[in-house]
Protein backbone atom coordinates (compact mmCIF):
# COMPACT_ATOMS: atom_id res chain seq x y z
CA UNK A 1 0.00 0.00 0.00
CA UNK A 2 2.85 2.24 1.10
CA UNK A 3 4.46 1.71 -2.34
CA UNK A 4 1.01 2.49 -4.28
CA UNK A 5 0.86 5.99 -2.41
CA UNK A 6 4.57 7.22 -2.72
CA UNK A 7 4.28 6.25 -6.77
CA UNK A 8 0.66 8.30 -6.47
CA UNK A 9 2.47 11.13 -4.74
CA UNK A 10 5.48 11.04 -7.47
CA UNK A 11 3.40 11.19 -10.72
CA UNK A 12 1.56 14.09 -9.01
CA UNK A 13 4.36 16.23 -7.90
CA UNK A 14 5.69 15.60 -11.14
CA UNK A 15 2.74 16.38 -13.60
CA UNK A 16 0.89 18.47 -11.60
CA UNK A 17 -2.68 17.40 -9.01
CA UNK A 18 -5.84 16.13 -11.16
CA UNK A 19 -3.80 17.81 -14.38
CA UNK A 20 -5.14 17.06 -17.73
CA UNK A 21 -2.69 17.93 -20.62
CA UNK A 22 -5.37 19.61 -22.64
CA UNK A 23 -5.60 19.57 -26.75
CA UNK A 24 -4.81 22.48 -29.03
CA UNK A 25 -7.89 24.39 -28.36
CA UNK A 26 -10.17 25.30 -31.13
CA UNK A 27 -9.93 29.45 -30.55
CA UNK A 28 -5.90 29.49 -30.65
CA UNK A 29 -4.14 30.43 -34.21
CA UNK A 30 -2.31 28.18 -36.32
CA UNK A 31 0.58 31.07 -35.67
CA UNK A 32 2.93 28.72 -33.16
CA UNK A 33 4.02 31.80 -31.39
CA UNK A 34 0.06 33.15 -31.17
CA UNK A 35 -1.23 29.48 -30.45
CA UNK A 36 1.50 29.76 -27.38
CA UNK A 37 0.67 32.97 -26.57
CA UNK A 38 -2.80 32.04 -26.05
CA UNK A 39 -2.49 28.81 -23.94
CA UNK A 40 -0.27 30.66 -21.59
CA UNK A 41 -3.07 33.25 -20.95
CA UNK A 42 -5.38 30.26 -21.15
CA UNK A 43 -3.85 28.69 -18.59
CA UNK A 44 -3.25 31.63 -15.92
CA UNK A 45 -7.21 32.85 -16.30
CA UNK A 46 -8.23 29.13 -15.38
CA UNK A 47 -5.41 27.88 -13.00
CA UNK A 48 -3.74 31.08 -11.13
CA UNK A 49 -5.29 30.57 -7.08
CA UNK A 50 -6.61 34.74 -8.03
CA UNK A 51 -9.44 35.83 -10.52
CA UNK A 52 -7.84 38.11 -13.23
CA UNK A 53 -9.36 39.81 -15.44
CA UNK A 54 -8.66 40.21 -19.43
CA UNK A 55 -7.75 43.87 -18.06
CA UNK A 56 -5.47 42.94 -15.51
CA UNK A 57 -3.69 39.95 -17.79
CA UNK A 58 -3.64 42.15 -21.28
CA UNK A 59 -1.99 44.71 -18.76
CA UNK A 60 0.81 42.04 -17.67
CA UNK A 61 1.18 41.38 -21.30
CA UNK A 62 2.06 44.91 -22.51
CA UNK A 63 4.57 45.67 -19.66
CA UNK A 64 6.67 42.54 -20.68
CA UNK A 65 6.36 43.65 -24.32
CA UNK A 66 7.88 47.29 -23.42
CA UNK A 67 10.16 45.49 -21.22
CA UNK A 68 11.81 43.37 -24.12
CA UNK A 69 11.38 45.68 -26.84
CA UNK A 70 12.24 48.71 -24.64
CA UNK A 71 9.90 51.29 -26.23
CA UNK A 72 6.41 51.79 -25.27
CA UNK A 73 3.47 49.87 -26.24
CA UNK A 74 -0.21 49.80 -26.92
CA UNK A 75 -3.23 47.34 -27.37
CA UNK A 76 -6.09 47.71 -30.12
CA UNK A 77 -8.32 45.97 -27.62
CA UNK A 78 -7.78 44.76 -23.84
CA UNK A 79 -8.24 40.77 -23.81
CA UNK A 80 -6.41 37.86 -25.65
CA UNK A 81 -7.04 38.90 -29.31
CA UNK A 82 -5.58 42.07 -28.33
CA UNK A 83 -2.23 40.66 -27.10
CA UNK A 84 -2.45 38.56 -30.42
CA UNK A 85 -2.66 41.59 -32.55
CA UNK A 86 0.70 43.14 -30.43
CA UNK A 87 2.52 40.38 -30.65
CA UNK A 88 1.84 39.23 -34.37
CA UNK A 89 3.01 43.20 -35.16
CA UNK A 90 6.26 43.06 -32.72
CA UNK A 91 7.44 39.57 -34.41
CA UNK A 92 6.97 41.40 -37.85
CA UNK A 93 9.66 43.46 -36.81
CA UNK A 94 12.00 40.10 -35.62
CA UNK A 95 13.26 37.95 -38.88
CA UNK A 96 15.13 35.39 -37.21
CA UNK A 97 12.69 32.51 -35.70
CA UNK A 98 15.24 31.67 -32.77
CA UNK A 99 14.75 35.89 -31.74
CA UNK A 100 11.23 35.18 -32.10
CA UNK A 101 10.77 32.22 -30.34
CA UNK A 102 13.18 34.22 -27.45
CA UNK A 103 10.98 37.07 -27.47
CA UNK A 104 7.63 35.00 -26.75
CA UNK A 105 8.90 32.86 -24.22
CA UNK A 106 10.81 35.52 -22.32
CA UNK A 107 7.75 38.06 -22.46
CA UNK A 108 5.80 34.59 -21.50
CA UNK A 109 8.46 34.10 -18.29
CA UNK A 110 8.05 38.34 -17.53
CA UNK A 111 4.42 37.57 -17.37
CA UNK A 112 4.37 35.03 -14.85
CA UNK A 113 6.68 36.30 -12.79
CA UNK A 114 4.93 39.72 -12.37
CA UNK A 115 1.71 37.35 -10.92
CA UNK A 116 1.20 38.07 -7.68
CA UNK A 117 3.53 36.65 -5.31
CA UNK A 118 5.69 38.11 -7.44
CA UNK A 119 8.58 35.82 -8.76
CA UNK A 120 7.01 32.03 -7.87
CA UNK A 121 5.27 31.67 -11.38
CA UNK A 122 7.25 30.98 -14.52
CA UNK A 123 7.83 29.66 -17.57
CA UNK A 124 10.27 26.11 -17.21
CA UNK A 125 12.25 24.53 -19.59
CA UNK A 126 12.76 20.37 -19.57
CA UNK A 127 15.63 21.00 -17.19
CA UNK A 128 14.25 23.67 -15.10
CA UNK A 129 10.93 21.17 -14.55
CA UNK A 130 13.53 17.86 -13.70
CA UNK A 131 15.39 20.25 -10.88
CA UNK A 132 11.94 20.73 -9.76
CA UNK A 133 11.07 16.87 -10.04
CA UNK A 134 14.71 15.89 -8.20
CA UNK A 135 13.84 18.56 -5.79
CA UNK A 136 10.95 17.34 -4.56
CA UNK A 137 11.63 13.75 -4.87
CA UNK A 138 14.65 14.88 -2.56
CA UNK A 139 17.27 13.53 -4.90
CA UNK A 140 20.22 16.43 -4.94
CA UNK A 141 23.07 14.24 -6.46
CA UNK A 142 25.47 14.46 -3.74
CA UNK A 143 27.76 11.82 -3.50
CA UNK A 144 26.72 10.80 0.43
CA UNK A 145 29.30 7.89 0.66
CA UNK A 146 31.76 10.66 -0.58
CA UNK A 147 30.65 12.85 2.32
CA UNK A 148 31.34 10.00 4.63
CA UNK A 149 34.77 9.40 2.87
CA UNK A 150 33.77 5.34 2.73
CA UNK A 151 33.29 3.31 -0.65
CA UNK A 152 30.26 2.52 -1.95
CA UNK A 153 30.15 -1.38 -0.54
CA UNK A 154 31.50 -0.31 3.02
CA UNK A 155 29.47 -2.08 5.60
CA UNK A 156 26.93 -0.02 7.96
CA UNK A 157 29.68 -0.11 11.13
CA UNK A 158 32.22 1.03 8.54
CA UNK A 159 29.56 4.23 7.78
CA UNK A 160 28.90 4.76 11.38
CA UNK A 161 32.80 4.70 12.35
CA UNK A 162 33.23 7.16 9.34
CA UNK A 163 30.38 9.29 10.92
CA UNK A 164 31.27 9.23 14.68
CA UNK A 165 34.57 10.64 13.55
CA UNK A 166 34.20 13.16 11.02
CA UNK A 167 31.07 14.32 13.42
CA UNK A 168 33.21 14.65 16.68
CA UNK A 169 35.61 17.06 14.90
CA UNK A 170 33.01 19.12 13.76
CA UNK A 171 31.22 19.39 16.81
CA UNK A 172 34.33 20.48 18.32
CA UNK A 173 34.63 23.25 15.71
CA UNK A 174 31.30 24.76 16.71
CA UNK A 175 31.25 27.23 13.13
CA UNK A 176 28.15 27.84 10.96
CA UNK A 177 30.50 25.95 8.18
CA UNK A 178 31.00 23.21 10.87
CA UNK A 179 27.16 22.99 11.43
CA UNK A 180 26.39 23.24 7.61
CA UNK A 181 28.18 20.09 7.25
CA UNK A 182 27.68 18.53 10.02
CA UNK A 183 23.89 18.52 8.92
CA UNK A 184 25.11 17.43 5.98
CA UNK A 185 26.97 14.15 7.10
CA UNK A 186 23.64 13.15 9.83
CA UNK A 187 21.68 13.13 6.08
CA UNK A 188 24.46 10.88 4.70
CA UNK A 189 24.58 8.58 7.54
CA UNK A 190 20.82 8.20 8.63
CA UNK A 191 20.27 7.27 4.88
CA UNK A 192 23.56 4.95 4.58
CA UNK A 193 22.86 3.22 7.80
CA UNK A 194 19.22 2.05 7.74
CA UNK A 195 18.81 -0.81 4.95
CA UNK A 196 15.88 0.44 3.19
CA UNK A 197 16.79 3.99 2.96
CA UNK A 198 19.92 3.01 1.52
CA UNK A 199 18.60 0.79 -1.05
CA UNK A 200 16.50 3.67 -2.50
CA UNK A 201 19.49 6.35 -2.18
CA UNK A 202 21.82 3.33 -3.85
CA UNK A 203 19.18 2.63 -6.66
CA UNK A 204 17.26 6.06 -7.20
CA UNK A 205 19.43 8.87 -5.46
CA UNK A 206 16.55 9.31 -2.75
CA UNK A 207 18.14 10.68 0.26
CA UNK A 208 16.25 10.50 3.16
CA UNK A 209 14.17 13.31 4.61
CA UNK A 210 13.37 12.37 8.18
CA UNK A 211 16.08 12.08 10.52
CA UNK A 212 16.17 10.34 14.35
CA UNK A 213 18.46 10.77 17.33
CA UNK A 214 17.61 9.13 20.99
CA UNK A 215 18.35 12.12 23.12
CA UNK A 216 17.74 10.25 26.45
CA UNK A 217 15.51 7.51 27.70
CA UNK A 218 12.72 9.58 27.91
CA UNK A 219 13.25 11.91 24.96
CA UNK A 220 13.20 11.19 21.23
CA UNK A 221 14.28 13.56 18.69
CA UNK A 222 12.42 13.74 15.02
CA UNK A 223 13.75 16.16 12.59
CA UNK A 224 11.49 16.48 9.01
CA UNK A 225 14.39 17.94 6.57
CA UNK A 226 11.64 18.38 3.67
CA UNK A 227 8.66 16.77 2.26
CA UNK A 228 8.98 13.79 -0.45
CA UNK A 229 6.70 10.81 -1.66
CA UNK A 230 8.96 9.09 0.35
CA UNK A 231 8.14 11.17 3.94
CA UNK A 232 5.84 8.81 4.84
CA UNK A 233 8.32 5.47 4.53
CA UNK A 234 11.02 7.75 6.31
CA UNK A 235 9.12 8.62 8.74
CA UNK A 236 7.47 5.61 9.59
CA UNK A 237 11.16 3.71 9.97
CA UNK A 238 12.58 6.99 11.90
CA UNK A 239 9.85 6.70 13.88
CA UNK A 240 10.43 3.01 14.75
CA UNK A 241 13.84 3.25 15.97
CA UNK A 242 12.02 5.11 19.40
CA UNK A 243 11.31 0.90 20.15
CA UNK A 244 14.83 1.24 21.54
CA UNK A 245 13.78 3.32 24.55
CA UNK A 246 9.83 1.75 25.27
CA UNK A 247 9.53 3.98 28.22
CA UNK A 248 10.07 7.30 26.62
CA UNK A 249 6.96 10.05 26.79
CA UNK A 250 8.40 12.80 25.37
CA UNK A 251 8.53 13.73 21.22
CA UNK A 252 10.81 16.58 19.69
CA UNK A 253 9.44 17.59 16.07
CA UNK A 254 11.55 19.77 14.50
CA UNK A 255 10.53 21.68 11.14
CA UNK A 256 12.60 24.18 11.30
CA UNK A 257 14.37 24.85 8.18
CA UNK A 258 12.17 22.60 6.20
CA UNK A 259 11.51 24.14 2.99
CA UNK A 260 8.22 22.04 2.14
CA UNK A 261 7.94 19.98 -0.73
CA UNK A 262 5.30 17.33 -1.43
CA UNK A 263 2.10 18.79 -0.32
CA UNK A 264 -0.32 16.44 -1.78
CA UNK A 265 1.43 14.22 0.47
CA UNK A 266 0.03 15.98 3.45
CA UNK A 267 -2.81 14.37 4.08
CA UNK A 268 -0.63 11.20 4.39
CA UNK A 269 1.78 12.50 6.94
CA UNK A 270 -0.33 14.22 9.16
CA UNK A 271 -2.17 10.76 9.79
CA UNK A 272 0.24 9.23 11.88
CA UNK A 273 -0.14 12.15 14.35
CA UNK A 274 -3.87 13.27 13.95
CA UNK A 275 -5.37 9.39 12.83
CA UNK A 276 -7.39 9.38 10.01
CA UNK A 277 -10.39 11.60 8.04
CA UNK A 278 -9.71 14.06 10.33
CA UNK A 279 -10.81 18.08 8.94
CA UNK A 280 -6.97 18.92 8.58
CA UNK A 281 -6.37 22.57 6.50
CA UNK A 282 -7.55 24.56 3.38
CA UNK A 283 -6.67 25.92 0.31
CA UNK A 284 -8.49 28.68 -1.37
CA UNK A 285 -8.66 29.39 -5.63
CA UNK A 286 -10.46 31.72 -7.09
CA UNK A 287 -12.65 32.37 -4.66
CA UNK A 288 -13.48 29.05 -3.63
CA UNK A 289 -12.10 26.38 -0.17
CA UNK A 290 -11.22 23.42 -1.11
CA UNK A 291 -11.14 21.26 2.22
CA UNK A 292 -8.33 18.54 2.76
CA UNK A 293 -9.12 15.49 5.40
CA UNK A 294 -5.73 13.29 6.82
CA UNK A 295 -5.09 9.96 5.21
CA UNK A 296 -3.89 7.07 6.78
CA UNK A 297 -4.24 6.41 10.36
CA UNK A 298 -2.53 6.88 13.35
CA UNK A 299 1.52 5.06 13.74
CA UNK A 300 2.04 3.12 16.93
CA UNK A 301 4.92 4.07 17.38
CA UNK A 302 3.93 7.64 17.80
CA UNK A 303 0.97 7.05 20.21
CA UNK A 304 2.78 6.88 23.46
CA UNK A 305 4.22 9.94 23.15
CA UNK A 306 2.35 12.32 25.82
CA UNK A 307 4.92 15.69 25.53
CA UNK A 308 5.36 16.84 22.49
CA UNK A 309 7.28 19.93 21.17
CA UNK A 310 7.26 20.90 17.93
CA UNK A 311 10.03 23.12 16.64
CA UNK A 312 9.83 25.83 14.11
CA UNK A 313 11.57 28.79 12.87
CA UNK A 314 11.64 31.86 10.30
CA UNK A 315 12.90 29.28 7.42
CA UNK A 316 9.77 27.03 8.28
CA UNK A 317 8.00 26.96 4.97
CA UNK A 318 5.21 25.76 2.78
CA UNK A 319 4.40 22.65 3.68
CA UNK A 320 6.19 22.41 6.72
CA UNK A 321 4.22 25.53 7.54
CA UNK A 322 0.76 23.80 6.94
CA UNK A 323 2.00 20.91 9.37
CA UNK A 324 2.34 23.10 11.58
CA UNK A 325 -0.66 25.00 11.72
CA UNK A 326 -2.10 22.08 11.85
CA UNK A 327 -0.75 20.48 14.36
CA UNK A 328 -1.25 23.63 16.48
CA UNK A 329 -4.90 23.71 15.87
CA UNK A 330 -5.95 19.79 17.30
CA UNK A 331 -3.37 21.15 19.97
CA UNK A 332 -1.15 18.24 19.21
CA UNK A 333 1.75 19.84 20.95
CA UNK A 334 3.27 23.04 22.16
CA UNK A 335 4.84 24.95 18.80
CA UNK A 336 8.33 26.42 20.36
CA UNK A 337 10.40 29.08 18.17
CA UNK A 338 10.00 32.02 15.80
CA UNK A 339 7.02 32.35 13.26
CA UNK A 340 7.74 30.93 10.18
CA UNK A 341 8.44 32.17 6.58
CA UNK A 342 4.78 33.14 5.35
CA UNK A 343 5.51 31.32 2.25
CA UNK A 344 1.68 29.68 1.79
CA UNK A 345 1.85 29.29 -2.31
CA UNK A 346 1.12 25.88 -3.70
CA UNK A 347 2.32 25.83 -7.39
CA UNK A 348 1.40 23.22 -10.14
CA UNK A 349 3.20 22.43 -13.36
CA UNK A 350 1.15 22.83 -16.55
CA UNK A 351 2.51 21.25 -19.65
CA UNK A 352 1.91 23.05 -22.88
CA UNK A 353 0.44 21.73 -25.56
CA UNK A 354 1.40 24.60 -27.99
CA UNK A 355 5.81 24.91 -27.79
CA UNK A 356 7.82 26.76 -29.82
CA UNK A 357 10.62 24.16 -30.92
CA UNK A 358 11.04 20.69 -31.46
CA UNK A 359 13.87 21.09 -29.58
CA UNK A 360 12.17 22.14 -25.86
CA UNK A 361 9.21 21.26 -24.36
CA UNK A 362 8.00 23.90 -22.13
CA UNK A 363 5.75 23.91 -18.85
CA UNK A 364 4.18 26.68 -16.89
CA UNK A 365 4.83 26.88 -12.89
CA UNK A 366 2.09 28.31 -11.58
CA UNK A 367 0.63 29.64 -8.15
CA UNK A 368 -2.28 27.85 -8.32
CA UNK A 369 -4.01 28.24 -5.02
CA UNK A 370 -3.05 29.51 -1.21
CA UNK A 371 -2.72 27.44 1.86
CA UNK A 372 -5.01 28.62 4.93
CA UNK A 373 -3.57 28.28 8.71
CA UNK A 374 -5.75 26.84 12.03
CA UNK A 375 -7.50 30.54 12.04
CA UNK A 376 -8.34 30.29 8.38
CA UNK A 377 -6.25 33.15 6.94
CA UNK A 378 -3.54 33.09 4.28
CA UNK A 379 -0.48 31.63 5.70
CA UNK A 380 1.28 33.52 2.94
CA UNK A 381 2.55 36.56 4.09
CA UNK A 382 1.47 36.28 7.62
CA UNK A 383 3.06 32.70 8.41
CA UNK A 384 2.49 30.28 11.71
CA UNK A 385 2.97 32.16 15.37
CA UNK A 386 4.97 29.62 18.03
CA UNK A 387 2.96 29.02 20.99
CA UNK A 388 6.24 30.29 23.00
CA UNK A 389 8.38 32.66 20.95
CA UNK A 390 12.25 31.93 22.04
CA UNK A 391 12.84 35.32 21.38
CA UNK A 392 10.66 36.55 24.20
CA UNK A 393 12.99 36.27 27.53
CA UNK A 394 11.86 34.21 29.99
CA UNK A 395 10.26 31.29 27.24
CA UNK A 396 12.15 29.26 29.40
CA UNK A 397 9.63 29.25 32.56
CA UNK A 398 6.86 29.49 30.02
CA UNK A 399 7.79 25.74 28.62
CA UNK A 400 8.02 24.95 31.98
CA UNK A 401 4.44 25.74 32.98
CA UNK A 402 3.46 23.61 30.13
CA UNK A 403 5.83 20.45 31.28
CA UNK A 404 7.25 20.57 34.59
CA UNK A 405 9.77 19.34 32.79
CA UNK A 406 13.70 21.19 33.30
CA UNK A 407 15.46 18.47 31.40
CA UNK A 408 13.23 19.07 28.10
CA UNK A 409 14.04 22.62 28.02
CA UNK A 410 18.02 21.56 29.23
CA UNK A 411 17.55 19.24 25.40
CA UNK A 412 15.96 21.83 23.46
CA UNK A 413 18.83 23.83 23.90
CA UNK A 414 21.27 21.36 23.07
CA UNK A 415 19.84 20.93 19.89
CA UNK A 416 21.81 22.98 16.82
Amino acid sequence: MKKVVILVLALILIFGAALKVLPMAAGWPKDPYLAFTNEVWDTIKTNYWEKINDDQLAGLFVAAAEKITIKPQTLAQKDRQGVDKLVAQILKEIPEPDKKRDFVASMADLVLANLQPFGRSRLYTQKEEKSLSNNVNNISGVDQYGLLGVPKEASAAAIQKAYDDKSAALKKANTPEAKQQLAELNQAQQTLTNQKSRQLYDTAGVETTVEYRILNQDIFYLHLLRFSPTTLDDLTRAAGESEATPLATTLILDLRDNIGGAIDGLPWFLGPFLGADQPAYQFYHQGDKTDFKTSGGWLASLVKFKKVVILINENSQSTAELMAATLKKYNVGVLVGRKTKGWGTIEKVFPLTAQLTQNEKYSIFLVHSLALREDGQPIEGRGVEPVIDIGTPGWEKELYNYFRYPELTAELKKIP
